[in-house]
Order: C-alpha cells, then structure tokens, then sequence
C-alpha cells in the first residue's frame, strides 16, 4: 500500500498548509512555538493512516470495494473521530492561558488537528478506495497495469515478485496477517495475560507511580533565560558569568513615582522616603546600594542653604543637582517645568531561585501598593517573573479542566462507561509520568514545557482510547480473550503511530535551540507513557475490572 502511506504523509502535510495559511490569514500572531506543530501533525495524521490501513487489512477481499470501505469506516472512524476531538478539545482548552506564545501555538495546532481529520477522512478515504480498486482489478502497485496471479516459473524471482499479486488468502478472503499482528495475537497477548506476567505489571506500575510522584515533588518552577537563547550565542556566555561573579546580586529595579506630587511639600517627600524604606527594609533588598535623586537633593540643599519647599525654588535649583549629579538628570521627566514622573532604584540581593524571584515580584508589589505614593516596581526581567506567579495555576487549571472534558467525550463516543473511565484513569496516569519524569530530565515547568503537558492530555487519549474501545467491544467470552483480540486488532497500529510521532519530532532532539530540545523531551516522554499504558498496563488493569464485574454478576 505504498500509495496510500505517500498520500497518508500528503494529508498531514495539507492539514499544515491549511491550517497555517487560514490562520496567517485571519491575522493570527505566529510565534517561535508554532514552528514545533507541523512536526507534531505529522506524526499524528500518520497515527489515523495506521488506523484505517489496519482496519482496510481486515476486511474480506471478496468484498466490494464499497463494502470494504464501510467495513474500515465503521471500526476506524470512532478511534479516529475520539482521538481528534479529544486532541482538537486538549488544545483548544490551553488558549485559555495567559501567555500569548501558548495560545498561538494551541490555536495552531488545534486547527491543524481539525483539517487532518477532515483530510483523512475525505481525501485519504478516496486514496484507500482508489487502491481498493487496484487491488480487486489485480493491477500493480506502481504503473497500475494487470498483473498475474500466479507465479510464473519460467520467469526470474524478481519479476514474481514485482509483477505477480493475488496473494490474498483465498479461503479466507484476507490479504494475511501481518507478522507484527501475528506476533500480537500468538505470543505477545497470551504472554501478558498470564497471572505471573499480571503481578508483575502490577509491581511495575507501582514502580513507575511512585517514581513519578516523587519527580513531581522535586519538579522546578521557572525559565533560565539562558535558555532562550541559541546554544551558541554570545547570550550564553554572559549569563554563566554574571552566575559566576555576580550571582550574588540580583536585578537593579526602578522604584517609579508614576503621576505628578508635589515634591516641593515637606510631607510628600516624608512619604516617598517612607515608601523607598519600607522597600528596602524586604529581606531581598541591600539598602545600601539605593540610588535617589531626591535624597540627593536634600542633602544638596542643607549643605549648600538652598530653600527647596516652594515650586519654584525646587525646579529652579534641579540645575545645581545636575552639576552634581549628572546622571540624575536621567531618573526626572521634567515637562513643561513640572514632574511628570520620576524614579529611584534599588538593588535586590539573594534571588537566586525562581521562587525567590516569585516572592521577591510579590513582595515588591504588594509593598508599592500600599504605599501613599503612587508607585510602581519594575525591572525588564519581571516580564519571566509574572509567569511563575501564574504557571502552576494555569497549569492545574488548563488540565483539570481538558480532563473533565476528556471524560465528557469519552462518555459521550464510547458506548461503555467502563471504558471511558479507564481512558480518564490513563489521562491521570501519563500526566503524573510525563509531570514526574520531567524533573529528572532537567525540565522545569515553565510556558513552554505547560504546552506539553496540555498536549499530554490529548495524546494520552489516543492509545488508551483504541486499545479499551476494542476490549470493550470484543465478542470474545473471556476476559484474558479480549485482551489478546483487542492487543491483535491494534497493537500494531498504536507501535505505528508511537514510532511516527517521536520520528516526526525526533529532528528537534539536535536543535540549538531550548523550545525545541524541550518540547522533543516531553513529546518523548508523553508518547513512551502513552504507548506504555496502551500495550502494557490498561490491558492488564482491564482484564481485573472485566474479572471483578462478571463475578459480581454472577454473585447477584
């Protein structure tokens, strides 16, 4: 079926271009995250392609093609209506964030997501119906030219097998089992049902839970503004510098007086004394190194006997603070002979961590507005700090709430409610994984990798969907039977998409760049988890479940 994966890999690529070119379209910001999602489509429009492949294999060659294609529609469009709308819900959700650079991202891919499907569904359904004819006219891969059915003994081994078909099993009507499916069916799925092998997945998965929630507890908050540079920039070396020499000290920020007071009134500069004190009485502030221009001038003006409590003696002698003090001449906007505003600095010491810049934003804060004086606290690196105070509940917030839609769906596309809390279960499950295993991989939770865990949510669904949607609809009597038939029917296409989704983002494990390395790690982490619970434990955990309710059945 080479045809039908080229034009597989087109479809993927089509949703890109659509998505991309609508949006461009419509004026949507495109930010340095969205250059991760064609990689991501990729891998995902391959995901449906294995699916419906699968399920064309399955069907009886007897058949017409149109009944063939009914038969495939029938078994793939669910998974692949589930997965998508769960995938298009996931990302959808995460534009509730507040960080730009996600939403575009999310708007992005989700889009994407919804042209994939409608490609694979219209235009790859149309290829697979094109091959279907090729195959019932008996007609080669290639050129499409009838073929032989039989092997022709007079002729080389290599034209027997490029120009002889017709090697579908006649008695059963299938094209063969594939040896990857075989292998499911024979050895793999009776393997994993054997009682010992279940303890052992048991023992397994609490291994694996325990070593997530421990990752979680030892996860960091934060972005290294290094990391937001190329690895070979110039960016990198000063900042491992001002670590190495200046890593006491932290930013220098502005203390700013943003409307007009009356500077000239002995009580207002009492207060903004007041207000610059209480600033640099906080644990992270070195009063020592304070810059201020009206200090300055005060004491200016008692050594020189100059009278600065009237409008016009105070503006009238700026000048001499000036001569003094020339760069003060920088921290006043003067318009029009009033103060427009002006600022003093202070300089924070200690803030070494992302949560010491967490509580150091807040405190500044909250100590500026409850100043008498109209004030404002700022330094360019509190544009990183704004986000750690917004990361964790924005995180916890965008996943709660795809996990409850998740469930939603689930309820709502898959007949068996068994089955749709199981899916919700892995949702959890692959979240605590990817969350823990995170931190012993050296990524912190910042913007970039909340997209992942969003991403995560969507992704998890796939394989949990596919394999506990077949269990649950398998005709097969006992429990360890359904396991083995639903592992038969889609073990192989789950590996498929596994191994397509890490190849489509595997190109940016080389990057130089800190988004891209990220976002490859927790892409890794997320299909590995995902494909995990969908091939190892919910097969296991569903063979109990199955167990526990015939007996209660019978029980009743």
């Amino acid at each position: 079926m080479v045809w039908v994966a080229a034009f597989g890999v087109l479809s993927s690529g089509l949703a890109v271009l659509s998505s991309f070119g609508l949006l461009l379209f419509c004026g949507v910001p495109f930010v340095v995250t969205v250059a991760n999602a064609p990689f991501l489509i990729l891998g995902v429009g391959v995901d449906d392609m294995f699916i419906m492949v699968s399920c064309w294999q399955l069907t009886n060659t007897k058949n017409k093609v149109e009944k063939r294609m009914a038969e495939t529609y029938a078994e793939a469009a669910v998974s692949i209506t589930i997965t998508t709308l769960t995938d298009v819900l996931a990302f959808y959700i995460g534009i509730m964030t507040s960080f730009q650079s996600v939403k575009s991202f999310c708007l992005y891919t989700g889009t994407a997501f919804i042209f994939c499907y409608v490609y694979n569904i219209t235009f790859l359904g149309a290829v697979l119906a094109l091959n279907g004819k090729r195959e019932e006219g008996n007609r080669h891969w290639l050129i499409c030219t009838k073929v032989k059915d039989t092997v022709q003994p007079n002729r080389s081994r290599l034209y027997n097998v490029c120009c002889v078909g017709g090697f579908s099993d006649k008695s059963s009507g299938t094209g063969g089992e594939h040896p990857v499916n075989k292998f499911f069916r024979k050895y793999y799925g009776p393997f994993l049902t054997k009682t010992w092998t279940k303890m052992f997945v048991v023992l397994l998965y609490g291994a694996f839970l325990a070593s997530s929630i421990y990752g979680c507890t030892k996860m960091k908050e934060g972005i290294d503004l290094r990391n937001l540079a190329s690895d070979d920039s110039y960016v990198i070396q000063y900042y491992d510098w001002e670590n190495k020499y200046f890593s006491e000290y932290g930013p220098r920020v502005m203390v700013i007086i943003t409307k007009k007071v009356l500077y000239w009134n002995a009580s207002v500069r009492n207060d903004i004394e007041n207000c610059m004190q209480s600033l640099e009485n906080n644990s992270y502030v070195d009063k020592s190194l304070s810059e201020s221009w009206l200090r300055a001038y005060e004491n200016a003006a008692r050594n020189n006997s100059l009278n600065i409590d009237s409008k016009a003696f105070f503006m009238g002698n700026l000048s001499r603070l000036f001569t003094l003090f020339p760069e003060f001449e920088w921290d006043i906007d003067i318009s029009y002979r009033e103060i427009a505003a002006s600022r003093f600095f202070i300089q924070t010491v200690n803030v070494t961590t992302a949560v010491d810049e967490k509580n150091l934003l807040n405190q500044l804060r909250d100590i500026a507005k409850n100043c008498e004086m109209p004030l404002m606290v700022y330094h360019p690196a509190f544009i990183y700090y704004d986000q750690y105070i917004v990361i964790v509940p924005n995180t916890i917030q965008n996943i709660g709430i795809a996990a409850g839609v998740m469930l939603c769906v689930s309820l709502l596309l898959i007949p068996n409610p068994l089955c749709s809390l199981w899916v919700t279960f892995a949702i959890a499950s692959v979240i605590v994984g990817v969350a823990g295993f995170m931190a012993y991989w050296d990524v912190n939770l910042d913007s970039i990798s909340m997209i992942n865990l969003v991403i995560c949510i969507g992704f998890s669904v796939d394989f949990s969907a596919h394999i506990s949607n077949a269990f649950v609809s398998s005709e097969k009597s006992t429990a360890n039977e359904k396991a083995v038939d639903a592992l038969h029917l889609l073990g192989y296409p789950v590996i498929q998409g596994a191994i397509s989704t890490v190849l489509g983002v595997l190109a940016l494990a080389a990057s130089k760049a800190y988004i891209f390395r990220t976002f490859f790690k927790i892409m890794f982490l997320v299909i590995f988890f995902g494909a995990l619970h969908g091939l190892v434990f919910i097969p296991v955990f569903l063979t109990f479940v199955d167990i526990c309710s015939r007996s209660n059945k019978r029980v009743n």
